[in-house]
């Protein structure tokens, strides 16, 4: 697999013949998470269930950063603690992306739970006098590390001269950033240099050098925080071990709104719990999914529109594999050969989930064909059934399941029906269509069979 490398712009072999170590930037736990949160962590569902899909362990870190002015301000402004800002942030996390089908990370280090880790690898800086105490906290000198720039690509006198830099006297350079802060505001630690917390960066090369080593495959996050967040990573982390970091930088594109970055004094947040509440997991999933990782994407209710009606043709493919019993094969092992190398190309190459999800919605439209034309026989559709679960499975979709005694109900309500239809009781077999409806069930008319499927309910379906 080849994946489009931040750091040398360049597409670098993922070696996948061993254990995959990823480092995924998460949340600051101040507030809901947004649509833009949702991009970066679906991207990095699937890649994950892809490779575990080929037999690849993985080793999956994401962190919670659960100590900032942010979430500080905000338990200031409620008159609570940050503690239960962060905890009740962190819960709303796992609610919202449990409910876009989201695989929990291996660990879910926090920041104030590895403040003994921060405090020795800041130690280490300042030992190596790459770090410097002030009367403000502990800072990193960024002219003692001369590659700094290399991964966003910005050269230091630039940075100097029109960089938003804080003001802060107590530093030897305008590019200086905080390891430390000193402070006599809750929550804070003590250290060898004064009461305080840590910066924003260092909790990232803390934890990711605790629980995948000094070097690892994949670091990733949205493309905000290539600057200065990762940059700031970069320069810490590898001027504590002399190594490098991160094999390959992997950074996903903004989720923006007619064109505008997402932004409280705009007032045009879309957070998951909206967002999920009206549209559902799998609209949510496939719109993610729906451009190349790596570019901006432009939310909008059109696009939201199209994704469902791509995945109700996806809901009629499942239902017509499932309810297939013709003997009439067309050997179709060959097509959906094809079709299954086209969708594992596109995501060995440079993940491209776009053009993978053309394959998935080709195989769907080849099936509903075959289906429409009285074509496709049980061995064919066994044969599509597996790769079209496969691919569900990667892609992170999710058709509900229903129970036995659900199926049987609607079995014998459509007997019924058709009953009623030859006997030309029209009346009472609409009535029981009405009732189908109602329990989100549509039936599906074939020359010599009606078959049903279960839609999943859409608030904003019906919305004007």
């Amino acid at each position: 697999m080849k994946l489009q490398d931040t750091l040398s712009n360049s597409q670098l072999e993922l070696d996948i013949s061993k254990k995959v170590k990823i480092y995924l930037c998460g949340v600051t736990v101040y507030d809901e998470s947004h649509i833009g949160h949702a991009r970066t962590i679906i991207v990095f569902d699937v890649l994950r269930k892809y490779l575990e899909e080929k037999g690849v362990e993985i080793e999956f870190i994401q962190n919670f950063t659960d100590v900032d002015d942010k979430i500080i301000n905000r338990a200031q402004a409620e008159n609570t603690t940050a503690e239960v800002i962060s905890t009740k942030y962190i819960q709303n996390y796992f609610e919202d992306f449990d409910g876009l089908n989201v695989k929990h990370a291996t660990i879910y280090p926090k920041a104030t739970d590895h403040i003994e880790d921060i405090l020795k690898f800041i130690e280490k800086l300042i030992d190596k006098q790459i770090a410097y105490v002030s009367k403000n906290g502990v800072y990193f000198s960024v002219s003692k590390f001369p590659n700094y720039g290399k991964l966003s690509k910005k050269k230091i006198d630039e940075l100097e001269s029109g960089a938003r830099i804080e003001i802060d006297e107590a530093k030897k350079d305008p590019l200086d950033f905080a390891v430390w802060k000193f402070s006599d505001v809750e929550p804070l630690w003590e250290s060898p240099w004064g009461k305080g917390r840590p910066g924003w960066h260092i909790e990232c090369s803390a934890m990711s050098n605790k629980y995948l080593g000094e070097n690892f495959d994949i670091h990733g996050g949205g493309r905000d925080l290539i600057f200065p967040h990762h940059e700031n990573e970069i320069a810490q982390s590898e001027s504590c071990t002399g190594l490098q970091f991160a094999k390959i930088w992997m950074h996903v594109g903004m989720v923006t709104i007619n064109g505008e970055k997402m932004s409280k004094s705009i007032g045009n947040i879309k957070s998951i719990k909206n967002v999920l509440e009206n549209w559902g997991p799998n609209i949510i999933r496939l719109f993610c999914l729906s451009g190349h990782y790596s570019k901006p994407i432009d939310y909008s209710e059109e696009l939201l529109k199209e994704n469902l009606t791509k995945w109700r043709q996806a809901e009629v493919c499942y239902y017509e594999l499932i309810h297939t019993k013709s003997e009439d094969n067309q050997n179709l092992e060959e097509t959906v050969f094809k079709i299954s190398k086209d969708f594992d190309k596109a995501l060995e190459d440079d993940f491209n989930t776009h053009l993978a999800l053309s394959a998935f919605f080709q195989l769907i439209k080849e099936t509903n064909r075959l289906a429409a034309e009285e074509k496709l026989g049980n061995e064919d559709a066994q044969i599509i059934k597996s790769e079209f679960l496969r691919m569900l499975k990667i892609l992170g979709l999710v058709i509900p399941e229903m129970t036995e005694n659900e199926k049987q109900e609607i079995d014998y309500m459509i007997e019924n029906r058709e009953k009623l239809r030859k006997e030309k009781q029209f009346l009472e077999a609409d009535k029981i269509r009405d009732k189908l409806n109602e329990m989100n069930i549509e039936l599906i008319d074939h020359k010599v069979k009606t078959i049903w499927m279960k839609k999943e309910i859409i608030k904003s379906e019906n919305k004007k």
